[in-house]
C-alpha cells in the first residue's frame, strides 16, 4: 500500500522539483528584464512604474555604443575564424586517421576545461610580449582560441553521422577530395557548422574575464563596461544593457534549436538513401510446384492450366 502510494507520489514531487530548479534558474534573468523598464531613477524591484528611459539612456550613450561596437567587431571575426579553424580541425579528426586523434581532440578542449582565470593570465603574458595586450587583434585572437573547442565538437558529432562512403562514390566517379567535399560533405554539415559559429558568437560577446585581462581604456567590450559601471556607480542602465544581452543569446538559442532540427533531416535522409530496400519478398516465389508441371508434394504430373493431377491414378 504505502509502496504504491510513494509510486504515485514520485512523479509528482520529480515534476515540482524540476519546475522549482527552473524558476531558480529564469527568475533572475526575468528580474533583469523588467528592471530595465523601470521608471525608477535606480535599480528597484518591483519597479514603481514601467519606461524606456533606460534604453534611450543607453542609445543615447557614447561610452554605451563605443563598447557594443567594439564587441561587435571583435565578435564577428573571432567567430568566422574560430568557425574556419574548428571546421577544418573536426573534418583532419574525422578523416584524416591522424596518429593520437584522441589527445589532440583533448588538447582542443583544453580552453573548456583549464579555468578561465588561467587562461586570462597565461594569455596576459604572452600576448604583452607579442604586443598585442590592449588590442583589437589581441582580443580577437584571445575569443578566437576559447571558441574553437564549441566549434570543433559540434561539427565533430556531425561529420561522425556522415557516411564517407558518398564521398568514396564522389572520389569514383571522377571528384578531387577538395569538391568532393564541398558537393557532398559540406552541405549535411552545414547545420552544425553554423550551430557552431552561433556558440562562438556568444562565447566571445559575453566573455568577461579574458577581455578584462586584455583590455584597455581605448578598447573595451561591452562586458568590460558593464564591469566598470557595476563597481561604481550603478543606475538600470546596466539592466537594460543585460536584457538586450539575454535577447541576443536567447535568440542564438533558438536559431540553433532549429538549426539542430535541419541538421538532423539530410543526415536521416542520407542514411535512409543508402540503406538496403528490405521488402517481404528476397527471393523468386517459391510455392509448392518445383517445375513445370510437378507436384512436389506426390511428384506426380499435373495439368499446367489447371493446377489437377493427370496420368495413372489420377482422379475422375
Amino acid at each position: 500500500m504505502t509502496g504504491a502510494y510513494w509510486e504515485r507520489l514520485w512523479p509528482s514531487l520529480r515534476a515540482a522539483f524540476c519546475l522549482g530548479v527552473i524558476v531558480f534558474l529564469i527568475s533572475p534573468m526575468v528580474i533583469v528584464a523588467i528592471v530595465s523598464f523601470s521608471s525608477a531613477p535606480f535599480l528597484t524591484f518591483p519597479p514603481p512604474g514601467l519606461s524606456l528611459q533606460w534604453y534611450r539612456k543607453l542609445s543615447s550613450s557614447s561610452v554605451w555604443l563605443d563598447a557594443m561596437a567594439t564587441s561587435a567587431t571583435i565578435m564577428l571575426p573571432s567567430a568566422t575564424v574560430a568557425t574556419v579553424a574548428g571546421t577544418a580541425a573536426a573534418v583532419g579528426l574525422v578523416r584524416g586517421r591522424i596518429p593520437g586523434a584522441g589527445l589532440i581532440a583533448s588538447l582542443i578542449m583544453a580552453p573548456m576545461i583549464v579555468p578561465v582565470i588561467i587562461t586570462a593570465a597565461a594569455m596576459l603574458g604572452v600576448f604583452r610580449a607579442w604586443g598585442l595586450q590592449g588590442t583589437r587583434t589581441g582580443l580577437i585572437l584571445a575569443h578566437t582560441t576559447l571558441a574553437i573547442p564549441y566549434v570543433v565538437f559540434t561539427v565533430l558529432a556531425a561529420m561522425r553521422l556522415v557516411d564517407d562512403r558518398l564521398e568514396s562514390a564522389a572520389l569514383t566517379l571522377g571528384a578531387t577530395r577538395w569538391r568532393a567535399f564541398w558537393r557532398v560533405t559540406f552541405p549535411l554539415i552545414l547545420p552544425a557548422v553554423l550551430s557552431g559559429m552561433l556558440f562562438a558568437m556568444v562565447i566571445s560577446f559575453d566573455e568577461l574575464v579574458v577581455s578584462i585581462f586584455l583590455s584597455s581604456p581605448t578598447v573595451r567590450p561591452v562586458t568590460v563596461q558593464m564591469w566598470s559601471d557595476v563597481r561604481g556607480d550603478v543606475d538600470p542602465t546596466i539592466a537594460a544593457i543585460g536584457a538586450l544581452l539575454l535577447a541576443f543569446s536567447v535568440c542564438a538559442l533558438l536559431l540553433e534549436t532549429v538549426l539542430t532540427r535541419q541538421r538532423a533531416r539530410p543526415l536521416v535522409a542520407e542514411t535512409a538513401g543508402t540503406a538496403p530496400k528490405i521488402g517481404p519478398k528476397i527471393g523468386p516465389k517459391i510455392g509448392p510446384k518445383i517445375g513445370p508441371g510437378i507436384d512436389s508434394r506426390t511428384g506426380r504430373r499435373t495439368d499446367p492450366g489447371t493446377g489437377k493431377r493427370t496420368g495413372p491414378g489420377a482422379p475422375r
